[in-house]
This record gives structure tokens, sequence and C-alpha cells, in this order.
């Protein structure tokens, strides 16, 4: 429970003071209600009066009024009860839970009253038939909008649809006459005229691209973007630009191969689940191009993962060059050869080392 306590300014300590309860709070506003449902009343019965004179009616609804007042009249006494039923105390009313719930539901009571008079006050003064004229004002708008429409598109009542058969009757279901609406014609006839002046435009004239050119434009636009955004990722190197890099080079792909590889290839290269790479023999080719092709974009069906959502172009780069640099060491426990022999050109003729390589049958 809350309370608010009063303390008069100057007051002296240990005198009386008044404090404001929950139950004191829902009197306070049961009085107010019930001082607003009596004005309320006296609004409805002035406008009885006014509704008699309007309609010339005798006066009715005496009896009910004066029953709606009494009712009014016994809430109020009900309230003042239940004020005097609270246990004598220093503050004349009672906190208790069964106080509260019953001004709790007085003050519904005069809330559904007030509700009650409003509406019948709305219907006396004719509030209530002003705002029917209103609505049907706006029913008669939309209804001549849609007889226009109808107007428009020559549509038929159904008083007249005997107008509109053609004779042609099947199982109780007739065939009417039914003209197109005016603006599917005329959307037709656009459709028609822009399909004309698209042709011109795109295909006698060229005054603009068409579709495919816009496609061709688009495709070649997004590889030069590609290509841009690649050389500032440094990706620029791929299959066809490769070379074999320096000492320093190879010895980042080494780490890059013992941390990545040695699971199907060995420490050495020497072959395990996957082939032995030091020999002359390559199942996919064995210049530096095809090595990174490989090591790249994998070989899924021969459970050889791609490696280009994980390495950079670069990195592949320093891998490849590390397998072509263990070339002929003949480690220990080499797996037996597989695929066919690849010789690469001598040094001296090499000047692009993948177009001069070769395969040896």
């Amino acid at each position: 429970m809350t309370t608010i306590p009063l303390l008069a300014q100057g007051q002296p300590p240990g005198a009386a003071s008044f404090t404001l309860d929950v139950n004191t709070l829902l009197i306070i506003i049961a009085v107010l209600l019930l001082l607003v449902i009596g004005i309320l009343g006296y609004i409805l019965i002035a406008s009885t009066d006014v509704y008699r004179k309007r309609k010339g009616l005798k006066k009715p609804g005496e009896r009910i009024l004066k029953s709606l007042l009494l009712i009014m009249a016994s809430a109020g006494a009900l309230q003042v009860f239940g004020q005097e039923a609270a246990p004598p105390a220093a503050n004349p009313f009672s906190d208790a839970s069964l106080l509260r719930y019953f001004l709790i539901g007085v003050v519904t009571l005069e809330f559904i009253v007030m509700f009650v008079l409003i509406y019948w006050i709305r219907f006396f003064t004719g509030i209530e038939e002003l705002q029917q004229e209103k609505a049907e004002a706006k029913k008669k708008l939309f209804k001549g909008a849609s007889s226009w429409w109808g107007r428009v598109n020559k549509f038929k009542p159904i008083e007249e649809e005997h107008t509109l058969d053609v004779g042609h009757s099947y199982d109780g279901i007739r065939e009417l006459d039914n003209p197109v609406p005016a603006w599917f014609s005329i959307a037709f006839i656009a459709s028609i005229l822009f399909g004309l002046a698209y042709l011109w435009r795109y295909e006698v004239v060229h005054s603009g691209l068409n579709q495919y050119e816009e496609y061709e434009a688009a495709v070649t636009k997004g590889n030069l973007q590609v290509a841009a955004y690649m050389k500032t990722k440094g990706d620029a190197v791929n299959e066809n630009t490769v070379t074999m890099l320096d000492a320093a080079g190879i010895e980042a792909g080494k780490k890059f191969f013992m941390n990545n590889c040695t699971a199907c290839h060995g420490n050495a290269g020497q072959g395990g689940v996957g082939p032995n790479l030091t020999d002359d023999y390559w199942l996919h080719g064995g210049s530096i191009g095809n090595v990174f092709h490989t090591v790249k974009f994998g070989v899924v069906e021969k459970g050889m993962m791609s490696w280009k959502d994980i390495f950079s172009a670069e990195q592949i780069a320093q891998i490849a060059s590390y397998i072509k640099s263990i070339h002929g060491t003949n480690p220990a426990g080499a797996k037996a050869p597989q695929g066919e022999l690849y010789k690469d050109a001598p040094v001296a003729a090499a000047g692009n080392k993948d177009s001069t390589a070769q395969k040896v049958k």
C-alpha cells in the first residue's frame, strides 16, 4: 500500500497528519465521477426535451430517467455505506482489501453509467443521426464513383443481362457477350506501341544497348573490377602467370606444405594417400602452372580439396614452387609412380617455362 503523508508547513512535530491511502483516493475518484454523472444526467434530461420538441412527441422516458437517477443515488449511498463500514481509526478510511475491491467495483460501474449517458445524449441531441447522414453521403459518393467506373467500362446491371445473351446455353450456363473493359484495351494498345518503340530503338537504329549487349558490357565491367580488386589484394598471380619463386618463396611454401599437405603427401613429398610429388610422373601435369592449378582448384573426385579459399594466390604460388623444388630428391619410402611422365624443358631454352615444358610418353 502506498501512502502519502501530508504535513502542513510549520506544523509542530507530533501533531496529527493526513495520510492519503489507496482507499481514500478511490473514494475521491468515485465522488468526482458521481458529480460528472449528475451533470451528464442533467444534460440527458435537457436533450430529451429538445428531442421531444424536434420530433413532436410527448415527454418520454421520465420513469426511466428517474430510475437511472435513483440507481446513481444508490451508488452514492453505497459509497457512503462502504465508508462508514470501515473500522474506527485515526484515519476515517480503511485500506482493507474488501473495501478496496468494493470501491474499484463502484468506480467501474460509474464509468459504465457515464458511457451509457454519453451514448443517449448523442442520440437525443441528434449527433448520432448526423453522423449516420454523413456516412450515407460517403456511401452515395462512392456509389457515384462506382457508377462512373461502370459507365466507362460499359458494365451492364443484372437487370439488363438478357441483352448480352448470345444464345449459347449448356447445362444452365449461358454465354454472355461482355465488352472488354476500356482499361484493358488501353493497356493492350500501349503495350503494342511500347514494343514498336523498343524494336525501333534497340534493333533498328541501335541508339541503345539491347539486352545481350548490356549483358556483355556488364560482364566486361565486372571482369575489370575483379581484376582491379585482385591486384589490390595481391592475387594477380594465376595458373597462367605463375613462375618459379626464389629461395625465400620456396621456404615460405615449405611451411605451408608441412602444416597442411603432409597428411596425404608425406613430410618429404614421398606420397601416401596422395601421389609421390618427387618423381617424374604427374597425374594432372607437372609444370608450375599445372601444380598451381591443382592446388588452387583441387581434384574433388580424387579427394584433393580446393585451397583457393584458404590460401591467397601468392601463397599457392609459394606452395607450387616448393613442390617443384623437391623434384628428384628421391626420399625414402617413396610411393610408386602415378600418371604420365613429364620432363621440364632445358633451362637454356626456357623462355617461358610453362609453354616449353613437355610430356614424354
